[in-house]
């Protein structure tokens, strides 16, 4: 009996820790080394960004930008081609880094309402998947519009800037958690526990 518990509770570690490794979360700084910010490239530096990476449900973006100088707010595609803070998701993040859990697949958009900063290219539009390797669902390019009508009720429309150097970051700009495991991983953990059931079944007869 004492062999059988025994036995019972390395199964139950083992499977606790498989269960954690595939639920593992992704941390995304959004821009990478650029943060939250102006970009000089315009939207097309976080378009660019926004395709190399794989966003799924559970992930997590993390907005580097220094408080007061910008802001993060989830809109509707609408106000996202528009740069306008009409109908927003949620509240508005003032303070950063900001960190920005994906709860839902689809597409997210989110600008900075600070000024003019939405229209010299500070937006993020991105495509969530339910599960790693799972197809996005499809969504219509982003696109910048010709007049848009700015109306955000944050501060002063202020000019666009350089790039803050890195001192002026809250925060580090590079933090980023473990990647989720590959399917390899997960395919020796299984084969792990699948050997550890059968020493089981060798004990018990």
């Amino acid at each position: 009996m004492e062999k059988l518990m025994s036995v019972v509770i390395v199964l139950g570690v083992v499977a606790a820790v498989l269960l954690q490794c595939t639920t593992a979360q992704t941390v995304h700084v959004v821009g990478d080394n650029i943060g939250w910010t102006i970009p000089q490239g315009g939207a097309q530096a976080y378009q660019t960004w926004a395709a190399s990476k794989q966003f799924v449900v559970g992930d997590i973006l993390t907005f580097n930008f220094t408080t007061n100088e910008h802001d993060v707010l989830k809109v509707p595609k609408e106000s996202y081609d528009a740069c306008s803070n009409a109908n927003p998701i949620g509240n508005t993040i003032t303070t950063g880094p900001a960190n920005v859990t994906l709860e839902a697949a689809g597409s997210h958009y989110y600008i900075c309402t600070v000024g003019r900063h939405c229209l010299a290219g500070q937006k993020l539009a991105i495509t969530v998947s339910s599960s790693p390797g799972a197809t996005p669902p499809s969504t219509n390019t982003p696109t910048t519009p010709t007049t848009p009508t700015p109306t955000s009720t944050t501060p002063a429309a202020c000019s666009p800037s350089p790039t803050p150097s890195p001192d002026k970051v809250e925060g580090p700009s590079t933090m980023a958690s473990p990647p989720p495991p590959s399917s390899s991983s997960i395919r020796v953990f299984a084969s792990f526990f699948v050997s550890l059931m059968s020493i089981a079944i060798a004990f018990l007869f």
